[in-house]
């Protein structure tokens, strides 16, 4: 019997993929069998991740994803080396915490530009029928935060938001091109990004954020293995869902 969960033979772009929840994708969808395409800013850090990954024919790019204009180029050039792409992981993004007084509106630009902007025009670029094979899988790493809210984070959370409402629409308007397209909404997981957030606090307050979690902190690899599905066979009939992976602590 086949495994449904295999990603062998699939060609996953991953963006965000040089630290985090973005790296842990690449580096677990490579053991499932999937060709990585890696990309991010910062050049050493990508070459990290791929020396990181399971066997296969990976590629990586480093690219500021808020130039809009280079990206294509790069699209086309991945489908020349690799075939048609089988699914995108958007997981670059930012955190901002500001509060509404003291937010400048290119604070909220710089934002919506990374989390959102770029996110929905790697789908445009990459759902060009020239660049995505068949029974593709967009998957959008957005966050419990767009559902529950935090003061001082409005910027961020409209963000995350802003992610789980265009899935819906791309979803409905993807299926005519066969592809499903979902997001994933984790609570906080150990990476180095709140690694940093955790250090600036107190004991007890770490110890209050995870009393938050139910299930505790979750581990990048939770998340990974969300995307695992959503990219795989075994979620065929699944499209147009906002997948919360938070510990349980959104049913707080």
């Amino acid at each position: 019997m086949n495994n449904p969960f295999t990603l062998e033979n699939k060609n996953i772009l991953i963006t965000g993929a040089s630290s985090g929840i973005g790296r842990q994708c690449a580096i677990s969808c490579s053991k499932m069998g999937a060709n990585i395409i890696l990309i991010a800013r910062n050049k050493e850090r990508i070459r990290e991740t791929l020396y990181q990954l399971e066997k296969g024919d990976h590629l990586y790019y480093s690219l500021d994803i808020t130039k809009y204009d280079e990206l294509e180029p790069i699209i086309k050039d991945v489908v020349s080396k690799l075939g048609k792409i089988s699914g995108f992981i958007h997981s670059a993004g930012i955190e901002m915490t500001i509060p509404l007084k003291m937010l400048k509106s290119q604070q909220l630009e710089d934002v919506f530009s990374i989390n959102v902007i770029s996110a929905f025009n790697i789908a445009r670029v990459v759902s060009k029928k020239k660049y995505v094979g068949d029974n593709a899988s967009f998957i959008f790493i957005s966050s419990v935060m767009a559902i529950l809210g935090q003061p001082g984070k409005i910027g961020y959370c409209s963000s995350k938001g802003a992610l789980m409402s265009g899935v819906k629409a791309m979803a409905l308007e993807f299926v005519v091109k066969k592809i499903r397209v979902n997001s994933i909404l984790p609570g906080m997981v150990k990476s180095e990004m709140s690694n940093k957030l955790l250090n600036t606090i107190s004991e007890e307050a770490r110890n209050d954020i995870a009393s938050m979690h139910p299930l505790g902190i979750g581990n990048v690899a939770d998340v990974a293995n969300a995307c695992i599905y959503l990219l795989s066979d075994a979620s065929r009939w699944v499209t147009g869902t906002n997948l919360i992976v938070d510990g349980g602590y959104s049913a707080r």
